[in-house]
C-alpha cells in the first residue's frame, strides 16, 4: 500500500488535501483565488480508513479516493462554495482519535507513536507534523465529520464464531465502554478547537452479509445494534441547540445490503471497507442530514464521454433551450443561456464580434475567435475560443462557461465521476 498512499502525501496535508486528490479523481478549484474571498462551507472529516475512503486495489499510484468524504464535497457545491479538508488516518481507533485530537487541541506537532502506535497509514507521520495546521482548520469549520469504532469492535466480529456467547458480550460491552470513554473526551478536544461546529459521527454498519455469516449472522446485527445505541446515548449526552452533534445512521443503511455495499472479501482476505456503493450510502447518510437530500446530475450526463456534461448554476442543474456543446473537453453555452442562468447582463456587438456580460462589478469580454478574453480590461488566455453555432436560421454565439464564470469572479468546480460543473457566486 506504500506507493499510492505515498503519492497522497506528495499532494500535500493541507486544507486542499482532497482538492489536490480530486483534480485528478472528480473535482477541481478552478475558483480557489475567488473562493477564499468568499462565504465557503468548510468540512473538515476526522476518523479511520472509512473516512479516508480506502478501497482494495489503492497500492496502484494511478488510484485516487472517491469515498464519502469527496461525495460530500459535491453535495457541498450543489449548495454553495465549499471546501473539504480529509484527515481519515488507516487502522485508526477510538484510542488513536483521542490522541491525534489532543494533540490538535494542543496545537503542536505530534509523532505517529504519540498518535497510534503500529498505524499502518503510510502517511501518519505528515499528518502528525501537520497538527498546527488542522487545528486552524479545525478551528474554521461548518461541520465536521467523524466515523471511527470499526477497528475497535472489527477483531470481536471476525472471531465471533469462536467466541462463547457470555464471553463474546462481556468482551463487546467492554470495547464499547472504551469508546464510549475515547470519543467523549475526543468530542471535548474538537469542542475546546471549535465550539460551535455541527459535528456527525457515524455508528458502525455490521459489514457481514448473511450469507456469509449464516449462524453468526444475529449475534453481528445485535452487536452493531447495540453499538448504535452506544453512540446514540453518547452524542446525546454531548449534543447542544448551539453547538449541534448528531449520529449519522450508517448501520441502518447497510443492514441487509451488506453484500453490494462492502468488498467482504479480497484475495482471500477479509476486507470489510465499502465499496463504490457504499460510499455513496455513507455520503447518502450525510448529506440527507445535512441538506435534506442527495442529488445526482441527470442520467444523460453520466451516459457516455461524449455527451453533454451536467452544468449545475447556483445548485440547480440547467436544462436550456440551447443544449451545451462540448469542445476540447470544455462546456460551452449559448449567450443568452449564460446570462440567464448566472443573473447577468450582457450584449452582443456586431461589429467587433464580441460578448460583454457584467456581473458584480465585473466585466468580460470574449470575442469569436480570440485566443484571450478581456476581465476588467486585462487580457487572460484561453484554451478554447468562443465560437458561433447554427442553431435554427440563427447564429448563436457559445461562450466557453469555465472561463467566463471564473473571469466574472464564481467558483468554479469540476466533478469528473459525475462529468458535473458546479458554478457558485
Amino acid at each position: 500500500m506504500q506507493s499510492g498512499w505515498n503519492k497522497m502525501i506528495k499532494a500535500g496535508v493541507s486544507s486542499m488535501l482532497l482538492a489536490g486528490l480530486l483534480a485528478g479523481a472528480g473535482g477541481g478549484t478552478a475558483g480557489a483565488a475567488a473562493a477564499a474571498e468568499q462565504d465557503v462551507f468548510r468540512i473538515v472529516a476526522l476518523g479511520d480508513s472509512i473516512t479516508a475512503g480506502y478501497e482494495p486495489g489503492m497500492t496502484d499510484v494511478t488510484v485516487k479516493p472517491y469515498g464519502y468524504a469527496e461525495r460530500l464535497l459535491e453535495q457541498g457545491w450543489y449548495h454553495g462554495r465549499s471546501a473539504v479538508s480529509n484527515y481519515g488516518i488507516l487502522g485508526l481507533t477510538s484510542e488513536g482519535l483521542l490522541h491525534y485530537t489532543g494533540a490538535i487541541k494542543e496545537g503542536v506537532a505530534a509523532t505517529a507513536e504519540s498518535i497510534q502506535a503500529g498505524l499502518p497509514d503510510p502517511r501518519i507521520a505528515a499528518f502528525a507534523a501537520a497538527v498546527p495546521q488542522v487545528k486552524t482548520e479545525l478551528a474554521e469549520a461548518d461541520l465536521i465529520t467523524i466515523t471511527i469504532g470499526g477497528n475497535d469492535v472489527s477483531s470481536l466480529f471476525l472471531h465471533a464464531r469462536e467466541l462463547a456467547e457470555a464471553d463474546f458480550q462481556a468482551q463487546l460491552t467492554q470495547r464499547l465502554a472504551d469508546y464510549t470513554v475515547n470519543v467523549k473526551a475526543a468530542l471535548d478536544n474538537i469542542r475546546a478547537v471549535n465550539p460551535q461546529a455541527t459535528i456527525l459521527l457515524a455508528d458502525q454498519y455490521q459489514p457481514a452479509p448473511k450469507i456469509a455469516a449464516k449462524e453468526v449472522y444475529p449475534k453481528l446485527m445485535e452487536a452493531a445494534a447495540d453499538f448504535t445505541e452506544v453512540a446514540e446515548d453518547l452524542v446525546a449526552g454531548v449534543n447542544r441547540p448551539d453547538a449541534p452533534v448528531m449520529l449519522a445512521p450508517v448501520a441502518e443503511a447497510f443492514a441487509g445490503n451488506e453484500m453490494y455495499l462492502t468488498h467482504i472479501f479480497t484475495a482471500g482476505t477479509p476486507d470489510f471497507h465499502p465499496t463504490q456503493q457504499g460510499y455513496e450510502m455513507i455520503a447518502r447518510v450525510f448529506s440527507e442530514m445535512l441538506w435534506g437530500e442527495y442529488k445526482k446530475p441527470s442520467a444523460a450526463a453520466l451516459a457516455s464521454a461524449s455527451a453533454p456534461m451536467s452544468i449545475v448554476v447556483k445548485g440547480i442543474e440547467l436544462n436550456t433551450p440551447n443544449k451545451p456543446i462540448l469542445r476540447n473537453g470544455q462546456n460551452f453555452l449559448a449567450l443568452r443561456d449564460i446570462l440567464n442562468a448566472m443573473g447577468a447582463t450582457g450584449k452582443w456587438d456586431n461589429r467587433t464580434a464580441s460578448a460583454t456580460v457584467v456581473y458584480g462589478g465585473r466585466t468580460v469580454v470574449i470575442t469569436i475567435g480570440a485566443k484571450t478574453m478581456k476581465v476588467n480590461g486585462a487580457d487572460v488566455a484561453l484554451d478554447t475560443p468562443a465560437f458561433l453555432q447554427k442553431v435554427g436560421k440563427e447564429d448563436k454565439t457559445y461562450l466557453p462557461l469555465a472561463a467566463l464564470a471564473t473571469g466574472l469572479g464564481f467558483d468554479v468546480n469540476y466533478s469528473s465521476k459525475l462529468r458535473t460543473a458546479f458554478i457558485n457566486p
